[in-house]
């Protein structure tokens, strides 16, 4: 039986970008309540505990892709990602920014840095990224990181959500995110070219996409945790060791 026609590459690029209006992290109920400030301060300052562990693997990430990579030059274009993520001469990176980012809301930066209040749930989805690029193809592991079609929308809501909204959180904090709106769709739009490029077969179509999707769950599990843990039932793992209050 024949391997049925691919997707032209406009039709294959709004098949992807249906995925994400389906399924990025955007719509989950904990996104919500942040756009509409109804977070307390423990649970936003809750979601910078864990999500740091997602800005901390994201470079270990970029490694892996960029270790599959045989064409010198796609690394040189995907080496950006890290050195936006580590920091590079003078250049500070998104890592320290999510340090200044954790100040801002009145968390100990160090007690960030060490992963201490990263919740299990958030250890084993972001994990899963990591082994997801580990263990795909190239062009799958760069299908996944599409997720940044979907993020510079989100991140210009969010910084007028967290300014006006979360009055207690320093602006000046927002570093991260203002660098983000520049640097995600340029890298949206390289991983895609790449991806369409790449995928020219309609199994090789199918495969991207559902690592795109596979990606959209990952991210929507990160905050299924922080969700359970902090707003919802509000239950905390058993044998944590997070007993300061919600407030």
């Amino acid at each position: 039986m024949p391997e049925p026609k691919p997707d032209s590459p406009k039709k294959f690029v709004a098949r992807l970008r249906a995925i994400g209006e389906a399924a990025y992290h955007d719509k989950h109920p904990f996104h919500v309540l942040m756009h509409q400030g109804k977070l307390t301060r423990r649970q936003l300052q809750a979601w910078i505990e864990n999500r740091f562990y997602y800005q901390w693997t994201i470079p270990k990430k970029d490694a892996l892709i960029l270790a599959k990579a045989d064409d010198p030059e796609f690394r040189r274009a995907w080496i950006t990602r890290i050195t936006d993520h580590d920091g590079i001469g003078d250049n500070e990176g998104g890592i320290s920014k999510w340090y200044k980012l954790s100040a801002a809301a009145g968390l100990d930066v160090a007690d960030v840095a060490s992963l201490r209040y990263v919740l299990p749930g958030v250890r084993f989805a972001v994990d899963a990224y990591l082994h997801l690029c580990a263990s795909r193809p190239l062009t799958e592991a760069v299908a996944s990181s599409l997720t940044e079609l979907f993020a510079p929308t989100l991140m210009a809501d969010r910084i007028g959500v967290l300014e006006k909204l979360y009055p207690w959180l320093d602006s000046r904090g927002l570093e991260y995110f203002r660098g983000r709106l520049v640097q995600a769709p340029r890298d949206s739009e390289f991983g895609l070219q790449y991806v369409v490029a790449h995928c020219t077969t309609r199994d090789s179509q199918d495969r991207a996409a559902d690592a795109l999707t596979i990606k959209c769950h990952i991210l929507w599990g990160l905050l299924d945790a922080i969700h359970y843990a902090y707003v919802s039932p509000g239950y905390l793992p058993p044998l944590w060791h997070d007993s300061r209050k919600l407030r």
